[in-house]
C-alpha cells in the first residue's frame, strides 16, 4: 500500500518504472513490426524474425551474447528509415497496439503514485520515438529511452549514441534527481530483469515485477518485494478509475546530463539480462 500524499514541505519524490514486462506485457518495439511492415519499413523476412524474437522475450530461451546479436541485427534494421514516418506509425497505431497490452496493476501503480504526489518516470531500453508516446498514454511526467543518431537527411545511420540499458538507467536516475530535486531514498522503482538491479539500487523502495530468475534470486536475498502484473487491461476499461490528465511535456532523461543527444530509435532486444541469466519465465 502506497504512503499518502506527499508532505508539502518535503523533498520530492518520483516513482521509475521500466517499460517492457513491468508495465506493458510485451515488448513495446516489437509490437509495431506489423505496422513498420505495412508501411514499407521492413520486410516479411524481418516481420517473421522480429515476431520470433518477441516470443524469446516473452518465453525465455536465449542467452545474453544472442541478444546482443539480435540488437546489433535490429539497429542495422532501422537503419535509413525515416524518422518522422516512424513517429507517424506509432501514433496511428498506439492505441491499438499499446493499450490492450498495459497491464492493470501497473496502470493502479502510477495513478496512486500520482496521488500520493510522486512523478512518474518510464526508463526504457526501447527507442524515444516508441517509448514516449507510450509514456504519454500512461500519463507519465518524464521518459527515458534510448537514442540513435538521425542524419542530416532526417533518417536514422543505425548508430547508437545514448544507450538507457543496466548501468545507464541508474545514471539518468541519478541525473534527473539532481535537476529535479528528488531523494532518491524516498523514490520507488520497478523493472523484470537482472539488468535494472543498479537502477532498482538506486532507490529506498525497489520492487521486482515478474522477474527473471537472476533478478528474482536477487530481489531474495535482499528482501526487496516481488509483484507479479498479469492482468492486460484497455486503460479505457478501467475509467473513471483511472484518470489521464494532462502533463508537462515528457522530458527524455539525456537531456539533463552529457548524454542528451538526437531522437532516434532502437530495438529492445540486449536490455533483457546479463550474461549467464536466464530470460523469465
Amino acid at each position: 500500500m502506497l504512503s499518502v500524499v506527499e508532505n508539502c514541505f518535503s523533498p520530492r519524490t518520483a516513482a521509475f518504472f521500466d517499460l517492457d514486462k513491468t508495465v506493458i506485457a510485451k515488448s513495446s518495439t516489437l509490437t509495431f513490426s506489423k505496422s513498420f511492415y505495412q508501411g514499407g519499413l521492413i520486410n516479411r523476412r524481418a516481420v517473421l524474425r522480429t515476431a520470433y524474437t518477441q516470443f524469446v522475450f516473452l518465453a525465455g530461451g536465449a542467452d545474453h551474447e544472442q541478444m546482443e546479436k539480435m540488437r546489433a541485427y535490429l539497429s542495422a534494421l532501422c537503419k535509413g528509415w525515416n524518422v518522422q514516418q516512424v513517429k507517424e506509425i506509432v501514433a496511428e497505431t498506439l492505441h491499438d497496439l499499446i493499450d490492450p497490452i498495459i497491464y492493470d496493476e501497473a496502470a493502479t501503480l502510477i495513478e496512486e503514485h500520482h496521488t500520493a504526489g510522486r512523478d512518474v518516470v518510464i526508463v526504457s531500453t526501447s527507442g524515444a520515438e516508441v517509448v514516449e508516446p507510450i509514456g504519454e498514454l500512461l500519463g507519465a511526467d518524464r521518459v527515458v529511452a534510448t537514442r540513435m543518431v538521425v542524419g542530416d537527411d532526417g533518417c536514422f545511420t543505425g548508430e547508437i549514441e545514448y544507450y538507457a540499458y543496466g548501468p545507464t538507467k541508474a545514471e539518468a536516475v541519478r541525473a534527473l534527481a539532481v535537476s529535479e530535486g528528488y531523494d532518491l531514498s524516498r523514490c520507488y522503482a520497478y523493472s523484470d530483469s537482472a539488468t535494472d538491479v543498479p537502477m532498482l539500487e538506486a532507490v529506498g523502495h525497489p520492487h521486482a515485477v515478474n522477474p527473471d530468475r537472476a533478478l528474482r534470486r536477487e530481489a531474495t536475498l535482499r528482501e526487496w518485494p516481488i509483484l507479479v502484473f498479469n492482468r492486460p487491461v484497455r486503460l479505457k476499461q478501467r475509467l473513471p478509475d483511472f484518470s489521464m490528465p494532462p502533463r508537462p511535456a515528457l522530458v527524455a532523461a539525456a537531456a539533463v546530463g552529457a548524454a542528451a543527444i538526437t531522437a532516434g530509435i532502437v530495438w529492445y532486444a540486449s536490455r533483457r539480462r546479463i550474461a549467464g541469466a536466464a530470460l523469465p519465465g
